[in-house]
């Protein structure tokens, strides 16, 4: 099996890179959208290619051990580092397993914690101020007393209208693939926070097209953040960053702005099918040999 097996991991640090500079001035829906594809099938390459490396493992096993150095044969992937991808593919199988159970219990202790009303909200008598869209069918809003005093009216609409932005467009669905997919090939993590980020964009967006006032959506972003609540999907230099886009005009929709991801992506699936070619080979020769 040639490099192009390897390449996968390495073409990954390329699509993050290039991913950061292509989402700036796109359309968070869009980013969202592009980064959650691009992640998914960059973690498909990556957990592919490791399964091609650890599945050369077999060759140590008999009788296929006795063909190691026969002429005309393949010449085998190093015991190494076969071993360490097979390593490293049940690390990714354990985290992709502890992420979705982390997220499954996380939405049945929130959908736990009341019955939606006809509008589709749960009011929480708690202290602490939260709001949060909880999946489901039909999905809901979850929001506490403690939230509801700190904000006045036109805030709280503010809160209501990017909550529902998430569920009516399934934002969970998408920061779930790319949390997924870092979970399999962790230098994926940026893209991960990247579609966090943009889903949160997304919703701004959609609260600020539906209150008429992006000025209000960024004091209501800041004045969340200053509380130190996680609402509205706040933290740190996210907060920052969504303030300031909310401060500038609304950016367009053009997809042609993601081609650098596409391009990236084109070419992991090059390498990948390279790699799934030679692995092929390298298997029915073993198997005419035995």
């Amino acid at each position: 099996m040639t490099f192009a097996v390897y390449l996968p991991a390495a073409l990954s640090l390329l699509l993050v890179a290039v991913s950061r500079a292509a989402a700036r001035h796109t359309s968070p829906a869009a980013v969202t959208r592009g980064l959650a594809l691009a992640a998914a099938g960059t973690a498909i390459a990556y957990a592919a290619c490791l399964s091609f490396l650890a599945l050369t493992l077999l060759d140590d096993l008999p009788p296929l051990a006795a063909f190691d150095h026969l002429p005309g044969l393949p010449r085998p992937v190093p015991g190494p580092i076969a071993l360490a991808a097979a390593g490293l593919l049940g690390w990714s199988a354990w985290r992709l397993l502890r992420d979705l159970r982390i997220r499954r219990d996380t939405h049945r202790r929130l959908r736990s914690v009341g019955s939606p009303d006809a509008g589709g909200l749960v009011v929480a008598d708690w202290a602490a101020p939260h709001a949060v869209a909880v999946p489901g069918r039909p999905g809901h809003v979850l929001i506490t007393t403690g939230l509801l005093r700190t904000l006045d009216g036109r805030e709280r609409a503010v809160v209501l209208a990017h909550e529902q932005a998430h569920l009516r467009h399934g934002h969970h669905r998408f920061t779930a693939v790319a949390a997924a997919a870092a979970a399999v090939n962790p230098l994926l993590a940026p893209l991960r926070d990247a579609v966090a980020h943009h889903a949160e964009r997304w919703a701004d967006e959609e609260a600020a097209s539906q209150v008429g006032d992006r000025g209000l959506v960024a004091r209501c972003v800041a004045k969340a953040a200053l509380a130190a609540t996680p609402v509205l999907g706040l933290g740190g230099a996210s907060v920052v960053g969504r303030v300031r886009a909310l401060r500038s005009p609304a950016p367009d929709g053009r997809w042609t702005r993601l081609a650098g991801p596409a391009a990236i992506v084109a070419m992991i699936a090059a390498v990948t099918a390279t790699a799934a070619v030679e692995f092929a080979a390298v298997a029915s020769a073993w198997l005419h040999a035995v």
